[in-house]
């Protein structure tokens, strides 16, 4: 049997990240994210979640499900 797939979440930067902490910024760059308006798909884990939580005000969320 094939494991159930938790779907995808893309995210968007919405704004710099100038006046960010380093933990911010570190975070971002986990996500993946370079430079504003930057935008990646990545899966619907609860790690994702937590790390897009933490810099949810830098962030344009959208939730797809497959």
């Amino acid at each position: 049997m094939k494991a159930k797939s938790k779907g995808t979440i893309t995210v968007r930067l919405k704004k710099g990240l100038s006046q960010c902490t380093v933990d911010q910024r570190s975070t971002v760059k986990g996500l993946g994210l370079r430079r504003r308006e930057d935008s990646r798909t990545l899966e619907n884990t609860s790690a994702v979640r937590g790390m897009i939580k933490k810099v949810l005000h830098l962030l344009d969320v959208t939730a797809e499900t497959r």
